[in-house]
């Protein structure tokens, strides 16, 4: 009898010091990456669209291209149109030359009679209508200069017009050229080439799957114990016990907490309120966008 009982208080210790043997994790997630869908800029018949699912793109790699005719014609129309009105722009110095020499001749004249009149030569009356026909000439001078000042700049403002609209074109014409935008895996394509493409229709989906990242949650009691920047291990779970490490960096702490996910396990599931942090790792082929992940802190 006594053996027995001995006997249960050993297999009544060595379950207790089971369950109280620590967590191989603290906490558990999915892993996530960053996603971007690729939308048309432009209206027109997809004339090149050269993506795949599952292939890898680089960052600014053109992957198709939408017709640019039409908007080609329109940046020839728009440099024509600036040339129309750059011949248009008056020359200055020609257009009032006759003026100026108007002008020459009659100041000669009113120097003349100013002399003339010094020595009594001849009258007062002479000398004014020299003085008032130089007046005369210098209004008429600053008049027609203003007139085509005005002209000038008139002119200027039309071809400073079609100059931004031939920007606008230029920048319609690029956003013709479908490119990537980041590094990364093809995750779903949605064209075809051949199609009419219509601005902000979806063309294509992808991923930076290099650099993934676990999204989980963590209790108060643990908070105190993380801070970003924090390097910890991160565990990529494909089931059946099969698991793989990786080195991981904390890049963010939610600043609020929420009720714990339904789907998400902590290491406190009676807790009510956790904090999401996201924590960095570097894919090495392996890492698949929603597995099932752990981190240890």
């Amino acid at each position: 009898m006594k053996a027995s009982i001995i006997a249960m208080t050993a297999v009544a210790l060595t379950m207790t010091a089971c369950g109280n043997k620590d967590k191989e994790y603290d906490a558990t997630g999915t892993f996530e990456a960053t996603e971007v869908t690729v939308s048309a800029e432009q209206n027109g018949k997809l004339l090149q669209f050269d993506v795949n699912e599952g292939s890898t793109l680089s960052a600014g790699q053109q992957v198709g291209l939408i017709d640019t005719v039409q908007l080609y014609l329109k940046a020839l129309q728009m440099g024509a149109t600036k040339e129309v009105y750059a011949r248009q722009r008056p020359d200055v110095s020609k257009q009032v030359a006759s003026l100026r020499q108007q002008l020459a001749k009659a100041e000669q004249e009113q120097a003349r009679f100013a002399g003339l009149v010094k020595e009594g030569a001849a009258n007062r009356k002479q000398l004014d209508d020299a003085s008032s026909q130089v007046q005369v000439i210098r209004r008429q001078l600053e008049a027609q200069l203003s007139s085509l000042d005005n002209s000038t700049q008139a002119l200027n403002a039309q071809m400073s017009t079609a100059d931004i609209q031939r920007h606008q074109v230029a920048d319609q014409l690029s956003k013709c050229h479908i490119v990537a935008p980041l590094t990364g895996t093809v995750l779903e394509k949605y064209a075809e080439p051949g199609e009419y493409a219509v601005i902000g229709k979806p063309l294509f989906k992808m991923a930076d799957t290099e650099h993934m990242f676990i999204r989980a949650y963590i209790t108060s009691a643990q908070l105190k114990s993380v801070r970003t920047g924090q390097r910890v291990k991160v565990f990529s779970d494909y089931g059946n016990g099969e698991r793989k490490q990786y080195d991981g960096t904390v890049t963010w702490i939610s600043e609020r907490s929420e009720f714990t996910p339904k789907t998400i396990l902590t290491d406190d599931e009676r807790a009510d309120l956790v904090y999401a942090v996201k924590i960095a790792v570097k894919n090495d082929g392996y890492i698949k966008i929603g597995m099932y992940g752990e981190i240890k802190l």
